[in-house]
């Protein structure tokens, strides 16, 4: 049965990728803090930089900032160890990652992909049977990439070293964005944003054993925009309260998901997709597994 998912508000405005962990016992929202050329950054950021940073979900309490200069980042944990994967700066050819044990101190950031002919964008990264599985979007080349965006991936063993696989794909023919990778039972499931301006942008899901052959839900959507993602869960200002009634809603993306005291915390994205964009909480019901299958079963 499709899982029911209820939004719960939003919480933040102009940040979009953002990923829940939980990091020794703790639920923590990982954010990414734009600082862009063209003038698109969040509000509350005065350094003239983008940088990452994490927020425990229960106190408000935020790390200190680290990543300074890269973009479009998402977090994983493994055996209490932070790996953080981001981009050079939008539409950039180099992946990077960053590693931590304690939140505090980061290793340096240090390329794991690159190719001078890619665009890229956002990562996603699971654990999967043999080890881990890294989702990374490209813009272009046009030739390898056919209607952008494109997801592609990358295995590891080791959280290490990261191999390519070049035959393994999504999207090529049509627009998908906002990656979420998970693997339950054989199974990788790609949750993404599906859709055009003129239609709107809904968060939907696909699988695959092999990352070549995809099988789509049939419980279309995940999460569709509407009136409800306007609850208002954080604190804000008048005016932001006015841009929060009042801005353009023709999305749903960039959901994320971790699992945390007997259900599914989730975050997401909505706005115009053109840059005034607000960042929001949900809740499911229950586990990440149960939450996967569920848009694959017959029942809607």
């Amino acid at each position: 049965m499709k899982p029911i998912i209820t939004k719960l508000g939003t919480i933040d405005i102009y940040i979009i990728e953002s990923n829940p962990v939980v990091f020794k016992g703790r639920l923590h929202r990982f954010e990414y803090i734009r600082h862009q050329e063209d003038g698109r950054h969040y509000r509350f950021n005065q350094t003239g930089d983008s940088y990452f940073r994490f927020v425990d979900v229960e106190t408000g309490e935020f790390s200190e900032p680290f990543g300074h200069g890269l973009h479009l980042g998402n977090a994983f944990v493994w055996d209490d160890h932070i790996c953080v994967t981001a981009v050079e700066n939008w539409g950039k050819s180099r992946f990077y990652q960053l590693e931590s044990d304690d939140m505090m101190h980061w290793t340096a950031p240090r390329v794991i992909l690159e190719n001078p002919l890619w665009e890229g964008y956002n990562t996603s990264l699971c654990r999967d049977r043999d080890g881990f599985m890294l989702t990374f979007e490209l813009g272009a080349p046009a030739e390898l990439v056919g209607q952008p965006f494109t997801m592609f991936f990358a295995h590891s063993k080791d959280l290490k070293n990261w191999e390519y696989l070049p035959d393994a794909v999504f999207g090529r023919e049509k627009y998908t964005g906002g990656p979420m990778l998970r693997y339950f039972g054989d199974w990788y499931y790609f949750f993404y944003l599906d859709g055009s301006y003129e239609k709107g942008f809904l968060q939907s899901v696909a699988r695959s054993m092999d990352l070549k052959h995809w099988e789509y839900t049939p419980c279309h959507p995940v999460l569709d925009y509407a009136d409800d993602d306007r609850k208002i869960k954080g604190n804000f200002s008048p005016d932001e309260l006015k841009l929060i009634r009042t801005a353009v809603n023709v999305n749903n993306s960039d959901m994320d998901m971790c699992e945390w005291k007997n259900g599914l915390y989730i975050v997401y994205s909505w706005g115009n997709q053109r840059g005034t964009e607000f960042l929001a909480e949900a809740r499911a019901e229950c586990g990440e597994r149960e939450f996967c299958e569920g848009y694959f079963q017959n029942q809607p």
